[in-house]
């Protein structure tokens, strides 16, 4: 088994860091283990290019999901050694507020910002709008010719979603 996705948690055990590709409270079930959900709500692209150190004006934040207040500590320490801001997002039960769809959702925001954009989320909504967005994506990605800059998936995330 591939564990490059697994932290070792304080007591020794191992829980796994939901990167947004299965459903979390499923995936907590399936294992037995606590779950972390963390950087599902940032592109590649922004993960690479916009790390910076702590302190640094405009520094974007991820949120950090998790039943356990220590363990959800502990995803956002390990967030905040990837570069970027560990929001507190609340519970897995909560964590729909970070997925496609929602405002906070590879939207690149700042601390001050994200925590407006998880309250502002709604859940009936964001499915509807996060295929709206990949129909969108996959209109534009047609031609392969244009660059479409750096941000591209950011931009529309953000007109979609908010």
């Amino acid at each position: 088994m591939d564990t490059s996705n697994y932290y070792p948690m304080r007591d020794g055990q191992i829980a796994a860091l939901d990167e947004g590709q299965v459903e979390s409270l499923w995936v907590g079930e399936q294992l037995g283990r606590p779950i972390v959900k963390a950087w599902n709500a940032i592109t590649a692209g922004s993960f690479n290019r916009k790390a910076t150190v702590a302190g640094s004006p405009d520094r974007l934040a991820i949120p950090v999901a998790a039943d356990d207040d220590a363990d959800r500590a502990l995803g956002m320490t390990l967030v905040e050694d990837t570069g970027f801001d560990g929001y507190d997002a609340g519970t897995l039960a909560e964590s729909w507020r970070q997925q496609p769809g929602t405002p906070s959702y590879c939207t690149d925001l700042t601390r001050e910002e994200l925590g407006a954009a998880l309250a502002a989320a709604v859940a009936g909504r964001a499915p509807r709008r996060r295929d709206l967005a990949m129909s969108v994506i996959a209109e534009l990605w047609k031609d392969v010719t244009i660059d479409r800059g750096d941000d591209f998936l950011v931009r529309v995330n953000r007109l979609i979603y908010n």
